[in-house]
């Protein structure tokens, strides 16, 4: 019962976090750039997992809980690799973002919003929506880890 309550739990926090951005999106009218469509999919990809954890049996759902917290993993992965772009410590990896001369393209492509330029939703608190992903990312991890191990000693 614990690892499908943890299945469900993961479920409706990586939706809360995915709803968080689209209402930033939609209704604050903040257009993400290209790193911040990419930091979307972890929470999606755990959404269907959280899921499948809650359904199946706890034997199994352990298994699917193991590959949740590897994709909450990547997800603070990619968020670091953003904040690193809005602080200018290295470029983004996506050409979409640099404006870099692709092949077959006859100009370069130019950013719809830069990936470098941080999106902040608090007014007067300097983090940006990046660094707010990538806390979320890690307390999910943490909490993922948390849990299986608990479950393995004790469960």
């Amino acid at each position: 019962m614990r690892t499908r309550l943890a299945g469900a739990a993961a479920a409706l926090a990586a939706a809360a976090a995915l709803g968080t951005a689209y209402f930033v999106q939609d209704i604050l009218l903040m257009v993400p750039c290209e790193l911040c469509l990419w930091e979307r999919w972890p929470y999606r990809i755990a959404i269907s997992l959280g899921i499948l954890a809650a359904l199946l049996p706890p034997r199994f759902g352990k298994w699917v809980l193991g590959f949740l917290l590897l994709v909450f993993l990547s997800g603070a992965a990619i968020a670091f690799v953003h904040i690193g772009v809005e602080q200018k410590w290295w470029l983004s990896p996506l050409p979409e973002c640099n404006g870099i001369l692709t092949l077959g393209a006859p100009l370069p492509l130019t950013p719809a919003i830069p990936c470098d330029n941080p999106v902040f939703i608090i007014p007067h608190l300097p983090i940006s929506m990046a660094t707010m992903d990538f806390v979320v990312e890690l307390i999910l991890t943490a909490a993922t880890l948390i849990f299986l191990i608990r479950e393995r000693k004790y469960g």
